[in-house]
């Protein structure tokens, strides 16, 4: 579900890139960890695979078509993560002045999805997330947890083929943190995508079935 050849970044007037010469796969029903210490460019790599960041050399292959992400335009880009991409972010982004139910049918509107099919899924996603009945609720009145859960209910509704997640579990408490652990994982397995989860944690790294490690000279 994602292939990356050679792929290089840098910041202008930077002294060295972020990174220079990647390359890995994750394959469709595999879910691999990217650790590494901070500023070596885990949120970086992250947000070139999602086209929210230009990448500068090399190939970011995306989903069953394969589609190079890199040589998209920004229409397309958009389009792509609206059809191919679940995005998990550590500081949820789920939006105040929308319900729980209307927060999770985003990428189903982005996705050009009918409306009268956005109700059903909806519904037996929030069950299958813990939060069954939650639909006409507002993010204001969740805890952290729960917000995650929307999130993670949002990444998955339109069926992405790749879900990657920026420290998924970073502002929640340990105990909160392994039941959204475990749901995020349960869930992309059932779904059979692939899926890049960034954490600092080994705890997160080891529950995944492969871990990368970035460093300043590369991937290990």
């Amino acid at each position: 579900m994602l292939n990356i050849t050679a792929l290089s970044k840098r910041y202008p007037n930077a002294a060295r890139p972020v990174f220079s010469g990647l390359g890995f796969s994750v394959a469709a029903g595999e879910i691999v960890a990217l650790i590494g210490e901070s500023g070596v460019g885990k949120s970086t790599l992250l947000n070139c695979i999602a086209g929210l960041e230009a990448a500068d050399a090399g190939a970011i292959l995306i989903g069953p078509r394969e589609r190079d992400i890199v040589r998209l335009d920004e229409a397309a880009r958009a389009a792509l993560r609206a059809t191919t991409i679940g995005f998990v972010f550590q500081a949820f982004h789920v939006l105040p002045t929308l319900t729980v139910a209307q927060n999770v049918a985003v990428p189903l509107l982005l996705g050009g999805v009918e409306a009268g099919q956005h109700a059903v899924r909806i519904e037996t996603l929030l069950a299958r997330v813990g939060l069954a009945g939650f639909g006409p609720r507002w993010p204001g009145t969740l805890s952290g947890g729960e917000l995650q859960r929307v999130a993670i209910a949002r990444a998955l509704v339109h069926r992405p083929a790749l879900i990657l997640a920026d420290e998924p579990t970073g502002n929640l408490d340990p105990r909160t943190a392994d039941e959204i652990l475990a749901l995020l994982l349960e869930r992309v397995r059932e779904e059979g995508a692939g899926a890049l989860i960034v954490s600092h944690s080994q705890h997160v790294a080891q529950s995944c079935d492969r871990i990368l490690t970035l460093t300043p000279e590369g991937l290990q």
